[in-house]
C-alpha cells in the first residue's frame, strides 16, 4: 500500500477528513495503481475521472462506518451533595 495514503477516520483523526484530505488520498491510489505520477495528456481524462470515483466511494465509505468507541466521552464525575 502506498505509503502517502494515511488512514482517514476516527480516532486517527480527531474530526471528519476534509473534501482536500479524501481527494488527496484518492489522488495517491490512483498514481499507485496507474504507476503514473502525471499521466500523459492522452490519459488526463481517464486518470481525473479515476480520481473523482475514487474520492466518492472514499467520502461514502467513511460517511458509512460506524466507529465504536472511537469518540467515547468520560462519563462526568458525579455532583456532590
Amino acid at each position: 500500500m502506498c505509503r502517502s495514503i494515511k488512514t482517514l477516520r476516527p480516532p486517527v483523526l480527531p474530526e471528519e477528513a476534509t473534501e482536500e484530505e479524501v481527494r488527496a488520498a484518492a489522488l495517491q491510489y490512483v498514481r499507485k495503481v496507474s504507476g503514473f505520477r502525471a499521466p500523459a495528456a492522452h490519459n488526463r481524462e481517464v486518470f481525473d475521472a479515476a480520481v473523482e470515483a475514487v474520492a466518492a466511494a472514499t467520502a461514502e465509505l467513511l460517511a458509512g462506518l460506524e466507529v465504536r468507541n472511537a469518540g467515547r466521552k468520560q462519563p462526568a464525575p458525579a455532583a456532590a451533595s
